[in-house]
């Protein structure tokens, strides 16, 4: 097997520097690494921002750890002088737009923050629009407004539900809401009223109790909530009342929110809406 080794990684773009450190996180995944400092640098657009971004790099370069620097600079003159340093330099729009230009028989034309920047306006008012329904139907609030919903997840308290209507709001414009099942809910064993109306739009999150316990022991220690008997009581009960109202259920345990998020866009067969 190779030998761990410890890396000194740079992420580098002339916008926000998302696409770039996603990019080059999801290539580094491959590898086996060591211990690893990150470090994001956005906004260098200026050859004043480039030197400096240039002089902090050089001045961590030692034996013991491999520099590698994942670009997405679209200025070609700050492109080439990044590249020409001693450093690895992965220049990720050199890498993949020459075959894409071959492919789509046309020149690209480099912009900034095109990506992640205003781009289409309507589009991004779009995706914020998602991101104000989710918060506002967050936790099981404002169930008057599930006509306008996409998809509804369930489930008990720290599952998981949250956070992944966030990121499918966010990243997909997804209008997303989460219910809560808490004990009144689980001890009828079956839907509360809000939800009869929405089953087709329904889906279940399900975890295992002692990553449940988990997660909640670092919110409120030894508490009855936190328990192993209480969250195993609750997991026990919640997948019975799924499986009397025939509620699709996903696993939520092992999954990122990235994950998890792709997973029920895919089975709710839902579309990025921008």
């Amino acid at each position: 097997m190779n030998q761990p080794i410890n890396l000194e990684v740079f992420f580098v773009s002339d916008r926000t520097g998302i696409t770039t450190e996603a990019l080059g996180r999801s290539l580094l995944t491959q590898f086996n690494k060591g211990d690893c400092r990150y470090t994001v640098l956005p906004y260098i657009d200026t050859e004043k921002k480039l030197s400096a971004l240039i002089q902090q790099i050089q001045t961590v370069k030692n034996d013991n750890r491999q520099i590698i620097v994942f670009s997405t600079l679209s200025d070609q003159t700050h492109r080439q002088r990044l590249i020409n340093e001693d450093f690895f330099v992965l220049d990720l729009f050199s890498t993949c737009l020459p075959p894409l230009q071959v492919a789509m028989k046309q020149h690209s034309s480099p912009a900034i923050g095109q990506t992640h920047g205003m781009g289409n306006q309507n589009q991004y008012l779009a995706r914020m629009d998602a991101v104000n329904f989710t918060l506002n139907v967050d936790d099981g609030l404002r169930t008057r407004d599930y006509e306008d919903v996409d998809i509804i997840l369930a489930g008990v308290s720290r599952s998981g539900k949250t956070p992944t209507c966030l990121y499918l709001a966010m990243q997909f414009g997804i209008r997303a809401a989460n219910y809560p099942l808490v004990d009144e809910d689980l001890e009828k064993g079956r839907l509360p009223d809000a939800l009869k109306p929405w089953k087709a739009k329904l889906y279940g999150l399900v975890i295992d109790p002692i990553s449940l316990q988990k997660i909640r022991q670092s919110r409120m220690p030894d508490s009855r909530y936190a328990s192993i008997e209480q969250c195993r009581k609750e997991i026990k009960l919640v997948g019975s009342l799924y499986k009397q109202e025939n509620i699709t259920v996903v696993e939520s345990s092992n999954m990122s929110v990235e994950e998890l998020a792709t997973t029920l866009m895919q089975r709710a067969g839902l579309q990025r809406q921008f």
